[in-house]
């Protein structure tokens, strides 16, 4: 069945950001995702990103294994066709990806966590257009976390130092046609690592969200939307106020098999040297703290990315 998340316009927060915060905090506490209207994202640095790695995507495997790095756990450029894997499951997701993150200059003090971004050959405009798409996710996510901190009661830019120097990732990926009889699915049934994910709309269908109730829904945001959604270290940060909810992308119906599949969702994290630990303010009688002890967001992701076979 199709969720009934409803939109929640983001014109809000310059008009009335105590609504808005509300309104994006509440969807957050029921489902851990947000629909989000009228985003700020422009349709023109949208495509020129996604044309561009469509052309990528269609290069011969042997020229985009150029861009493979190897021990590198995916951090940047390609990873290919059935390596990722969701935390347990047997099978690999049907899919390869590229990502890019924060560009730092020499003797910033995070390079160690940060690896250079790679940029393919021969496809001029190809960096301009994803780093200023890359900008544009890291500014918008850093509003709705804004928005998430008045609705926790904390001061509205109470994540800015938190996530100034987050080892935030634009991951593009590619779902290619599925073969009859394939094994595995899209992408198995998961949780984010990182603070919140923000996610375009992607032009098939296919992403599904675990409800409380154990019934998986649809989710296809409206033309203009994106989703927004909580992630596993946002959910250890709040004592799991707000949940990191269990999502996948399910294999298309057998007349859409034959179509590819993208999206791009951009995984805002906190800095590498963030100490996770429950807020004061999500912890109380009825609601004893899960985590005793506090872990960096560097530690976390390095746990995590080992137990979803990229490290």
């Amino acid at each position: 069945m199709s969720a009934s998340i409803a939109a929640v316009d983001y014109r809000l927060w310059k008009s009335d950001p105590s609504r808005f915060a509300t309104s994006l905090g509440n969807s957050f506490q029921r489902y851990g995702f947000a629909v989000v209207d009228h985003h700020s994202l422009a349709d023109s640095q949208i495509e020129a990103c996604l044309q561009g790695f469509k052309t990528f995507f269609a290069l011969p495997e042997s020229e985009k294994l150029r861009y493979r790095v190897a021990g590198g756990g995916g951090a940047r450029g390609y990873t290919p066709f059935g390596v990722e894997a969701a935390k347990g499951a047997e099978l690999h997701d049907l899919k390869e990806f590229w990502h890019v993150g924060r560009e730092l200059p020499a003797g910033d003090r995070y390079r160690a966590y940060m690896p250079d971004n790679l940029w393919p050959a021969g496809m001029p405009g190809f960096r301009e257009h994803v780093l200023a798409l890359w900008e544009a996710f890291d500014q918008l996510g850093r509003e709705l976390l804004s928005a998430i901190a008045m609705h926790l009661g904390l001061p509205g830019r109470w994540f800015d130092a938190a996530t100034d120097h987050g080892n935030s990732i634009l991951r593009v990926i590619h779902y290619p046609p599925v073969a009859p009889g394939a094994a595995g699915v899209r992408a198995g049934a998961h949780e984010d690592i990182n603070a919140i994910t923000l996610l375009l709309g992607a032009e098939e269908a296919g992403l599904q969200v675990l409800d409380r109730d154990g019934r998986w829904l649809d989710i296809n945001p409206p033309a203009g939307s994106l989703v927004c959604n909580i992630g596993d270290m946002l959910q250890r940060l709040t004592n799991h106020v707000l949940p990191s909810t269990t999502h996948r992308v399910i294999n298309p119906a057998p007349e859409r098999a034959g179509h590819a599949r993208y999206s791009m969702p951009f995984f805002l994290h906190f800095n590498p040297d963030f100490e996770i630990r429950s807020l004061p303010g999500c912890v109380c009688e009825s609601r004893p703290d899960r985590y005793l002890e506090p872990i960096t967001a560097n530690d976390y992701l390095q746990e995590r990315l080992r137990e979803i076979r990229l490290l």
